[in-house]
């Protein structure tokens, strides 16, 4: 099931759409499919739309200062931080969203939560030895944060399994709210789930792309690879909003 959550939205996203109609023109020897190929490509290539639907989403929760977040009893974050793996000595691959972790550290070391929580984030096919949650959890350690704050919640592989982890353990540390903290884009979803798991929280997103003062100029219609990329990104969380709101997971 959660092989297919993730393979099934590919047909259902721009480049997916795409490679299906130039199969279908193939087929068919239809000129129509490669017309709409070409349209929906550039349509979800341009900064005013890629841009413009990740800026609606991340909308839903501004952003809030260090000093304003909390108190809480302990700041939860959200997997998809690091890339590969690297052993020790060697430098992190960060990932795009590298500031979640950075929220988080920022907020204990602030004095605005008493613990810091990472997820066990693994997902099987990626061959990783440990989890996300692990090697983050040594990551701030070498940043000063000590040891006895940092807690690593049970293997997770989705935001649905993370929110109800961290609901778990609320309930057996005796805690009353905590702070999550994940992309802007990802907020939105990751708060439902989190509702949904019975989990009180503040939403502190970080990680946005999106200037909201940013004028609509001639570029903004000029295709790239970044913009394709926020489109499906939307796309996709929109996607998962809406299949938790159908499935109720």
């Amino acid at each position: 099931m959660f092989f297919l959550s993730k393979l099934l939205p590919v047909f259902v996203l721009p480049l997916g759409v795409v490679a299906l109609l130039l199969l279908f023109a193939l087929w068919r020897k239809k000129r129509w499919p490669v017309v709409a190929a070409i349209v929906l490509l550039y349509v979800s290539s341009i900064p005013a739309v890629g841009n413009r639907l990740l800026g609606w989403l991340e909308s839903r929760y501004p952003a809030i200062p260090v000093a304003q977040a909390g108190p809480a009893d302990a700041v939860v974050v959200l997997g998809g931080i690091v890339g590969p793996h690297t052993e020790p000595g060697y430098l992190p691959n960060w990932d795009e969203a590298v500031e979640r972790f950075e929220g988080g550290v920022a907020l204990l070391q602030a004095g605005r939560v008493e613990h810091l929580v990472f997820t066990g984030a693994r997902i099987s096919w990626q061959g990783r030895a440990t989890t996300e949650g692990a090697d983050l959890r040594l990551l701030a350690m070498a940043r000063g944060v000590p040891a006895e704050k940092i807690i690593v919640t049970r293997e997770i592989n989705n935001t649905a399994t993370e929110a109800a982890a961290v609901a778990d353990l609320v309930q057996t540390q005796g805690w009353h709210r905590v702070i999550v903290v994940t992309s802007g884009w990802h907020m939105p979803r990751a708060a439902r789930l989190f509702r949904r798991a019975g989990v009180e929280f503040i939403a502190f997103p970080v990680d946005f792309r999106r200037d909201p003062n940013r004028p609509l100029t001639l570029l903004e219609f000029l295709p790239n690879a970044d913009a394709l990329g926020n489109t499906e990104t939307a796309l996709r969380e929109c996607y998962g909003y809406l299949f938790s709101l159908l499935t109720g997971h």
